[in-house]
């Protein structure tokens, strides 16, 4: 029985130490998502261009934010603000996306998996923690931009999500494209900026029109 528990000892450790290294390596290294090797083990398509956060248009940078963590700059990895207003009207579970910050989506493409749990939540908020403590701002942001589902197909990253809706760089997008690019993320399966529906062309609209009203807050920290 001795033997037994101290397998599983040794075993949680390297449960626990993995994320906790590979946090600090992905500072450095170009960093893939749960998904990606998930894809990559089962033999499916993976489409992933690296981009450095330099690389990437402002215009996609600024929509990606206003759309998806408007806070992400004066936060410490959990938006305290959105997630009491969850707390206070459900179970934690069924959260708007607006309640998921970047570094906590980034936490759970690095390390957890999709679905709704307490289980993975109860992971994804200490992890985004870690994460905002060993890694800038701007690194969070650059790899959670390399490595976020944009297509249907296998398409990772804004370099493939753009080449396959507009057929050109990320480097290149205008304001409308990377507006649409942006109200994608939450269901890049059904929506598509390179043939957007009446009801995508309204959500970039409205985005668009948001965005000046942001302020030079929202990119205060890269």
């Amino acid at each position: 029985m001795g033997r037994v528990w101290s397998w599983v000892w040794k075993i949680a450790l390297v449960v626990v130490a993995t994320p906790l290294v590979l946090g600090l390596l992905y500072n450095v290294l170009p960093a893939p998502s749960t998904l990606m090797l998930g894809r990559w083990l089962s033999g499916q398509r993976v489409e992933r261009v690296w981009l450095p956060f330099a690389d990437i248009s402002p215009n996609l940078v600024r929509s990606v934010l206003a759309s998806e963590d408007a806070r992400f700059c004066t936060h410490s990895g959990i938006d305290m603000v959105e997630l009491q207003g969850v707390i206070d009207e459900s179970d934690g579970l069924n959260a708007p996306r607006g309640a998921s910050t970047i570094t906590m989506q980034l936490a759970k493409n690095l390390f957890l998996w999709n679905g709704r749990s307490v289980i993975r939540k109860g992971l994804e908020l200490p992890l985004a923690l870690y994460l905002n403590l060993v890694m800038s701002k701007q690194r969070q942001l650059e790899i959670y931009l390399n490595i976020a589902e944009w297509g249907p197909d296998g398409e990772f990253g804004v370099e493939a999500g753009a080449q396959r809706a507009f057929g050109r760089s990320a480097r290149d997008l205008s304001s409308r494209q990377a507006a649409l690019l942006a109200v994608m993320l939450p269901n890049p399966h059904r929506r598509d900026a390179g043939k957007p529906g009446r009801g995508l062309n309204r959500l970039a609209g409205n985005l668009q029109a948001r965005i000046p009203r942001e302020g030079a807050e929202l990119t205060s920290c890269l």
